[in-house]
């Protein structure tokens, strides 16, 4: 193997060096520059990123926080609205409630008006009925009619004697 003879040793230890300066050249002014500086614009652009996630953090937690806020107004407003809304309609339903009781008792008192004139109307019948039946009854027992005025007068004491 020619590599293992010693006697070509110093022409491959020539070329060994040279191909190690060339790269080493290569390498110092070409790649790790440009290595360098790709590294760099790496390094700006995360920073860049980090600051503008952190901007944007802030921004949200501040949004957040305005929505909560907004979030509690606006519940606040609904209860009140929503008690308003029930305390109008208790107030509206207790009108209501209370006409309607207005109501019932106008027809409530019109209707014992109208019961008690039927009662006195039915009263004034039954007096008019038992006056001619009683008439014909003591006509047909002692074959005589009887004095009107005496015939209405007991009738109506016998009728007050009832309803009182």
């Amino acid at each position: 193997m020619p590599q293992l003879d010693y006697t070509t040793f110093p022409s491959q230890l020539f070329w060994l060096l040279v191909t190690f300066a060339v790269l080493y050249v290569l390498m110092r002014w070409l790649a790790l520059p440009r290595l360098g500086r790709v590294i760099d614009n790496r390094r700006q652009r995360l920073e860049a990123d980090l600051a503008r996630a952190t901007e944007l953090k802030v921004q949200a937690e501040t949004v957040l926080a305005d929505y909560q806020k907004a979030l509690a107004t606006a519940r606040d407003e609904a209860q009140a609205t929503l008690r308003q809304a029930s305390e109008r309609l208790a107030a509206e339903a207790a009108e209501r409630q209370r006409v309607l009781a207005e109501t019932l008792a106008q027809q409530i008192a019109a209707a014992e008006r109208r019961v008690a004139e039927a009662k006195e109307e039915a009263l004034g019948e039954i007096r008019a009925i038992a006056v001619e039946i009683g008439g014909a009854a003591v006509e047909k027992l002692t074959g005589t009619a009887p004095d009107a005025a005496r015939l209405a007068a007991a009738v109506d004491t016998a009728l007050g004697a009832r309803t009182a």
